[in-house]
């Protein structure tokens, strides 16, 4: 008797694969469009290593679409206290990557610090520099930000 309770029908088992299948391809394409920069052939080695680990370290709460990240808040009624800036809309540079790195962020409060640190620290900065602010318009008469050159490149 407890046995025929705990036979399936073909048909249950296949709606049972098939919804997980379902789930699985949902959950991989989750917030992530693919990291473009990996396939670049253009982009240096520290740029694809700072774009992997942005990707792994900061894209829950920060936004670039070179990356496919989707942190930040992309309207005002939907923002929280932990969303990152979006770094289509933000032009960075090494240094600045580098103090909020150190620093949790420029606020201190929200980003942990240290997240990346020495050489990851620049791979992440030299990529943010590279590819942040793609978004950016220029108002008339204004100058675009523009990075110092970094230490070193």
């Amino acid at each position: 008797m407890i046995r025929a309770v705990m036979r399936r029908s073909p048909l249950a088992r296949l709606l049972s694969i098939l919804a997980l299948l379902a789930t699985a391809a949902l959950v991989a394409a989750c917030g992530s469009q693919g990291n473009d920069v990996l396939k670049s052939a253009s982009a240096s080695p520290d740029v694809k290593a700072g774009s992997q680990l942005f990707s792994e370290r900061c894209s829950g709460c920060h936004t670039l679409d070179a990356v496919g990240a989707e942190g930040s808040a992309t309207l005002r009624t939907d923002r929280e206290r932990v969303d990152g800036p979006n770094f289509n809309q933000r032009k960075e540079c090494v240094a600045n990557v580098l103090y909020a790195l150190a620093n949790g962020g420029y606020s201190g409060a929200i980003m942990p610090e240290n997240i990346v640190v020495g050489q990851d620290a620049k791979d992440v900065a030299a990529f943010l520099e590279k590819y942040s602010g793609s978004q950016v318009s220029v108002a008339a008469g204004a100058k675009p930000v523009t990075c110092p050159p970094s230490p070193g490149g």
